[in-house]
């Protein structure tokens, strides 16, 4: 048996021609519907720009979600450390601890969107420094440590938090990996968690991790390896491919005007057909049967993982979007993880011997009608 949790990471994309305030509606609606399925925990996303990713603070979400639910664990996914005080974030963090009762979860990132820092008038180029000496800030200062420390942009002076976190010693962490190694290095150095890209090169990053870890004396563990998988399901694979006309050519014109590279190389290779267009990208269009097949074929490729987080992209529409989780927990990560093996097990014995079984049953029946014809 495996024990693979699942999560959703929602960045969200929610259409420019929707109302806003029924699509954050939705999104805590969905909240508590994966929370009824047995989702293990959110990530919301942070963004400023672009139009598509509504929320400018992922906090601000879990508070609100956090009083709709009351096991699923609601994260932040990722802070973009860059643009806030990491005196700030910490505080944060542990407020939300509190209030949550140790459900939040926090993660780190160096902020996605370049047009976000070309807001803040942050050049690209010093976000992962920033990244990086900001989340050596927050740690020291969840840790307990009075921090004095003058940077090129914050200041502090005798900094300490008022409150320790709810959670004991600190609350989840984890970090962003991509592109650059980063992230990996962080995770190792703090023994934080990974959030990664099922598309990407999993095993390396974790490799490296790991080599930081040992540096550092951490020993990472493969349950708080996250890994982000596009799954979209139904039934069939045709009707996995219909509802895909809800939403992916809007998202297609979103990634266009982020990145028209990856935009022009995704067309390349899979022009308009949906299911050619996700595979690009490292995700999946199809079946429950056809899911597991990925998944096993992911768990070999990464050598395994603690979380399959499944990336929440509003290309189908609501209703098709719901079906599509509810078919993952109930037949996917069963099948998956080996959760009904026992069951598998049992009813294979009972139907081996069921001859046995129903023989002695007809004759002990026999005999308590003979009995009782005698009495």
């Amino acid at each position: 048996m495996r024990n693979v949790r699942t999560g959703v990471f929602l960045p969200p994309h929610h259409g420019n021609d929707e109302d806003v305030a029924l699509c954050m509606r939705r999104d805590f609606e969905l909240v508590e519907w994966l929370e009824h399925l047995g989702f293990a925990e959110l990530w919301m996303g942070e963004h400023h720009s672009g139009g598509m990713q509504v929320y400018g603070s992922p906090e601000l979400f879990i508070a609100a979600a956090a009083e709709r639910t009351s096991r699923i664990k609601l994260g932040a996914g990722v802070i973009s450390v860059p643009y806030h005080h990491p005196y700030m974030i910490a505080d944060r963090i542990v407020q939300l601890d509190h209030q949550t009762r140790g459900r939040a979860m926090f993660g780190f990132g160096p902020g996605m969107l370049v047009s976000d820092a070309y807001m803040l008038d942050i050049k690209p180029e010093q976000q992962r420094a920033r990244l990086v000496e900001g989340l050596d800030v927050i740690v020291r200062l969840l840790q307990g440590e009075v921090v004095t420390q003058q940077s090129d942009w914050f200041s502090l002076r005798e900094a300490s938090l008022q409150m320790a976190p709810y959670s004991f010693p600190r609350p989840d962490l984890a970090v962003v990996t991509s592109r650059t190694p980063i992230g990996s290095r962080l995770a190792g150095k703090y023994g934080l968690g990974i959030l990664t890209h099922g598309g990407g090169d999993v095993a390396a990053s974790w490799k490296l991790a790991e080599e930081a870890g040992a540096e550092h004396g951490n020993q990472l563990d493969r349950s708080n390896l996250r890994v982000v998988v596009s799954f979209h399901l139904a039934e069939t694979r045709a009707d996995a491919l219909a509802a895909m006309r809800f939403g992916l050519e809007s998202w297609m014109d979103y990634l266009e005007a982020l990145n028209p590279k990856s935009h022009a190389e995704t067309r390349a290779k899979g022009g308009t057909d949906p299911e050619k267009l996700i595979a690009a990208r490292g995700g999946l269009v199809g079946t429950p049967d056809d899911a597991v097949a990925f998944l096993e074929a992911l768990w070999e490729k990464t050598g395994g993982f603690g979380h399959v987080t499944m990336a929440g992209t509003n290309w189908m529409d609501f209703e098709a979007t719901k079906r599509s989780y509810e078919l993952m927990m109930r037949y996917v990560m069963p099948r998956f993880n080996r959760a009904n093996v026992r069951r598998e097990r049992s009813f294979d014995w009972v139907f081996d011997r069921r001859e046995e079984f129903s023989g002695a049953n007809q004759a002990a029946i026999a005999k308590a009608v003979a009995d009782g014809a005698r009495g």
